[in-house]
């Protein structure tokens, strides 16, 4: 396994992604106007906050590069996921706010084919050929996409994002029934919720949600603020802000009982 590619295999009919976790530049940190910029629209921590999904038996899919790099989570082709609307593209020519953020040009057609080679196509290799693995053994294979972003972002979305944001591209990547269980999980938690809001899934979700073949996908985009002291104006002297299990430990206990609620679909 590459070094950049982590695999932590489970036997439980669940799949955990981290397609926006890493922080890693390889060898192209001169290529960006500033590295702290292509490191910045993280999902920040987001596989330490879900530390404790491995001891559930859940099989943990993760990249360290960084989604300035190659987004994992786009369509390789470069369709739009959200088409009229702004978002990134797969090899992202601007921030989340719109700074540019390579030094001279965005890369071109043959270094895009470089990355999706070197990247992208190993990731959901791996991702692939671990749900073709516990489908094996299970009838039903529940593919979680674990995502975070910060709660205010003008030039995505209005106002403040609800804290936990459930993805199914319309109800089409999995059956409704997981769809309800891991909304009563959110409604029961008390804290501010939305299914198929602004963010209805990505490549990861859209691509391997094959209700009628067993595999349902659903993807959580947690606001910044749910498990971090999130500041109002992202600098690099404030952000990122530190991970602490204190400050997260409420936002985790709910996720502990999401995932609850995806392992108990599946073994439905």
């Amino acid at each position: 396994m590459s070094a950049w590619l982590r695999v932590t295999r489970g036997a439980e009919p669940l799949i955990i992604a981290f397609p926006h976790a890493g922080t890693s530049l390889a060898d192209l940190g001169p290529t960006f106007r500033s590295e702290w910029l292509a490191r910045r629209d993280a999902d920040w921590w987001i596989d330490r906050l879900y530390g404790f999904a491995a001891s559930l038996g859940a099989t943990l899919v993760a990249t360290s590069i960084s989604r300035s790099v190659i987004d994992v989570n786009r369509d390789p082709g470069g369709a739009s996921l959200y088409p009229g609307r702004a978002t990134t593209e797969l090899c992202p020519a601007t921030t989340f706010d719109g700074e540019p953020l390579h030094a001279r040009a965005a890369p071109d057609t043959a270094e895009t084919s470089r990355r999706l080679t070197q990247w992208f196509h190993p990731y959901h290799s791996a991702l692939a050929q671990e749900i073709a693995r516990l489908r094996r053994d299970h009838r039903l294979v529940v593919v979680y996409d674990a995502h975070s972003i910060r709660s205010r972002i003008p030039r995505l979305f209005d106002g403040e994002l609800p804290l936990l944001n459930i993805g199914t591209n319309c109800g089409t990547t999995c059956d409704p029934r997981l769809v309800r269980a891991v909304e009563s999980v959110c409604t029961a938690s008390g804290r501010s919720h939305v299914v198929d809001g602004r963010f209805r899934g990505g490549w990861t979700t859209r691509h391997y949600g094959r209700p009628d073949q067993g595999v349902h996908a659903i993807q959580m985009e947690l606001a910044m603020r749910a498990y971090l002291d999130e500041p109002t104006v992202c600098t690099e002297a404030n952000w990122p802000p530190p991970f602490t299990h204190d400050r997260a430990a409420q936002v985790a206990g709910i996720l502990r009982e999401v995932l609850a609620a995806c392992l108990t679909f599946a073994r439905f």
